[in-house]
């Protein structure tokens, strides 16, 4: 079942690493101490494939800095 969830969510966001984030994070948001944590992670899924949460926005790379080479001072 959990796997059906998954696949439609997967068709909301497709960055699977992104599905993953978004996931984790409104499970730890929407979690009630009383309830099962699977039962809280299907609705999140639940949820997603519907098009909650879907208004989410890869992360802006930054550019790496270039390293200049490492000079090491030669012993004379």
């Amino acid at each position: 079942m959990r796997s059906e969830l998954v696949y439609s969510a997967g068709n909301q966001i497709s960055n699977r690493f992104l599905l993953s984030t978004v996931a984790m994070n409104a499970v730890r948001k929407l979690h009630i101490n009383s309830t099962r944590v699977e039962d809280t992670t299907n609705r999140v899924f639940s949820e997603v494939a519907n098009g909650s949460y879907v208004d989410v926005k890869m992360p802006a790379i930054k550019a790496a800095e270039h390293i200049d080479l490492l000079l090491l001072p030669i012993a004379s």
